[in-house]
């Protein structure tokens, strides 16, 4: 797999959690609060800015999906290995309302989540 382009979104910013499945894997099932290996690239939803990449980094990443944003922790689970999903998460499931701290912060967030491998 190569990193993947997100394009630009259209209309305005949806108010709850979007999964859509691009490619749907054929390993093992990703659960809840268990341990995925992931690729990943993350936009935002309004400007298209890419604020973050592993594929840049040139190196998968793995972690626990308990310690991540809620819309990763909800969007995740039921992923298979070798799948790719889009998931779109308005601030309340990402880094919160704006003002909280965080850069993105108030931010609706597009990324896109390939399944390596679930630990």
């Amino acid at each position: 797999m190569s990193k993947p382009q997100i394009e630009a979104q259209a209309g305005p910013a949806p108010k709850d959690l979007v999964i859509e499945d691009i490619t749907v894997g054929e390993g093992a099932e990703a659960v809840e609060g268990g341990m995925v290996e992931v690729h990943y690239v993350g936009v935002d939803y309004e400007t298209g800015e890419e604020f973050d990449s592993s594929w840049d980094r040139g190196e998968a990443i793995a972690f626990p999906l308990s310690g991540l944003i809620a819309g990763w922790q909800e969007g995740i689970p039921g992923m298979r290995a070798g799948g790719r999903r889009k998931l779109t998460i308005p601030p309340e499931k990402a880094y919160g309302p704006a003002g909280m701290g965080h850069p993105l912060s108030g931010r609706t967030l597009v990324f896109i989540i390939d399944l390596l491998d679930v630990k």
